[in-house]
């Protein structure tokens, strides 16, 4: 009962943090073509952290409750905010830089989420210990310092793994366009047609777990990091 319990508020954890960086995510897009001259995003109130505004019920929730379940990993994406290029100077970059964005904005939250926890850990140094148990799905730490180093982790993770899923280049994620913006419209047709099959080809790819073979070193990386801020 105590492994279910850690389970269940585990996943509502990570699912609260998901939800706010998708946010994050769809409002850097929303932002990045507003800087280029596009209002679409923003005059359809798509920079904002409201969740409401950007979930996909398939992508926000149901995908990350598949793979949360399977694989042990945490992805997910939004509703794609809408750009009109035609009201930027210079589309082609500005189509780059509007794809990068989220992604992007999803690693710059990492890192404040992993210097979060080093602030714990020179406020608290004894939380460490906690969060260590607490991912290694023992049990969940005493005090104040320990659930806020966890919450913090779980932030840098989450974030983390969004940013490096969304640049996979399988439509509907950030991947595709920025290479379609780099390599031009032949690209752009393409991944607009296999868009159609998409989200089940991500589903296919994290049944076998190819998808977590092939984020495997990227994660490999960030627990390097972490291992540091915490030890």
């Amino acid at each position: 009962m105590e492994a279910l319990n850690f389970k269940v508020v585990d996943f509502a954890t990570q699912l609260a943090v998901i939800l706010f960086a998708i946010s994050f995510h769809e409002s850097a897009h929303a932002y990045a073509a507003l800087r280029f001259g596009d209002t679409t995003a923003r005059d359809l109130g798509r920079i904002s952290l409201n969740p409401i505004r950007h979930i996909d019920p398939i992508g926000s929730v149901l995908l990350p409750l598949f793979l949360y379940f399977t694989s042990g990993l945490l992805f997910g994406y939004a509703k794609p905010t809408p750009v009109d290029l035609r009201n930027t100077s210079n589309p082609r970059l500005a189509d780059l830089v509007v794809s990068a964005a989220g992604p992007l904005s999803n690693l710059f939250l990492s890192t404040v989420g992993l210097i979060g926890v080093v602030a714990v850990k020179v406020v608290a140094p004894g939380s460490m210990r906690a969060l260590v148990d607490a991912l290694q799905g023992q049990r969940f730490g005493q005090g104040a310092a320990a659930p806020v180093a966890y919450l913090l982790f779980q932030f840098a993770l989450v974030n983390f793994q969004l940013g490096i899923f969304n640049l996979v280049p399988i439509p509907p994620l950030d991947g595709s366009w920025v290479l379609a913006s780099v390599f031009g419209e032949p690209v752009r047709r393409f991944f607009q047609e296999f868009g159609r099959f998409g989200f089940i080809v991500l589903i296919l790819l994290s049944s076998t777990r190819f998808l977590s073979l092939l984020l495997r070193p990227f994660l490999e990386v960030f627990f390097a990091l972490a291992n540091r801020a915490i030890s």
